[in-house]
């Protein structure tokens, strides 16, 4: 998904479900044949035409009680994606990928201060299946933007949006699959298909996708989200894109800090080092990547 001001105006693209042939529906039954299974994380996977939010809906039903953990939430066309903030996103119909997960790491015994690995775990199992899958090199700009390069600039091409919800965890995951030049809302906008991708058939790269979060979630999970133990941390550093850059943390109330980006604590943590030579670590906010190493 990319972010749009509100107001933008769409695409003016036909919305039947088969007027675009180059983006075919989903094939929903095909899906939970491949997905779902005994002893599997996935207990369900339904495909819905349009909603305002997957998060949204998904959030809804687990504090209701209603969504089994392992339960996936994909919308061809989302009217009122949600990205961190409460930015609003938006994204022609079937040009990507637009899903949400239903977790419960407390009754794997995962203590609740480790749930905040959920978003970058959900952002290494991305990475990793895209590298597969869609032979896109993914990049990994903390706390949770997917990054592709196109040409030689670094583009975001997806994002990632986790929320308590009853007894667990929303994770939504949004990215931009075949999206033209022409249809991107901003500059810094990309898509897999202007990367480059080998793929642009969205049941592969989501059934990749899905079973890439199933391996982490597991190790993670059997770890207890101990992020050494399961190498959630030094996977997540190693797709990094952010560490080694000079950026500047915008923090909530207004506040900044610039540094150099230099480690993933143990918390999950951006690790900033300043001029004042103090090591600084961010755990919410929006970060702006200002030089990389090299042209310092």
């Amino acid at each position: 998904m990319t972010p749009k001001p509100p107001g933008a105006p769409q695409p003016d693209r036909p919305h039947g479900r088969w007027s675009d042939l180059d983006r075919p529906p989903l094939n929903a039954t095909a899906l939970r044949k491949a997905l779902v299974r005994p002893g599997g994380l996935w207990t369900s996977c339904d495909v819905v035409e349009v909603t305002g939010s997957t998060n949204s809906d998904l959030a809804e039903r687990a504090r209701a009680g209603a969504a089994d953990e392992g339960t996936v939430l994909v919308a061809e066309e989302q009217s009122a994606g949600r990205g961190r903030l409460d930015r609003q996103w938006s994204a022609p119909p079937r040009s990507g990928l637009f899903f949400s997960v239903f977790l419960r790491p407390g009754a794997h015994d995962v203590p609740v201060g480790r749930w905040g690995w959920l978003p970058l775990l959900a952002g290494v199992a991305t990475a990793t299946a895209l590298s597969r899958a869609a032979g896109v090199d993914t990049g990994l700009k903390w706390p949770n933007d997917l990054l592709v390069r196109i040409g030689d600039e670094e583009r975001k091409t997806g994002g990632i949006l986790a929320e308590r919800a009853g007894d667990g965890v929303v994770i939504g995951i949004g990215l931009n699959v075949s999206l033209h030049a022409d249809e991107l809302p901003v500059p810094g906008a990309g898509s897999l298909a202007l990367a480059g991708a080998s793929s642009s058939d969205r049941d592969p790269l989501l059934r990749a996708v899905l079973r890439s979060l199933e391996q982490w979630y597991g190790d993670w999970r059997a770890a207890r989200g101990d992020p050494g133990a399961s190498r959630l941390q030094e996977a997540y550093a190693a797709g990094c894109a952010t560490l080694g850059r000079t950026v500047r943390a915008e923090l909530p109330g207004g506040r900044e800090i610039v540094g150099e980006a230099v480690a993933i604590d143990g918390d999950g943590r951006l690790v900033l080092a300043t001029d004042a030579g103090v090591q600084q670590p961010v755990g919410a906010g929006d970060i702006v990547h200002l030089r990389s190493a090299t042209q310092e």
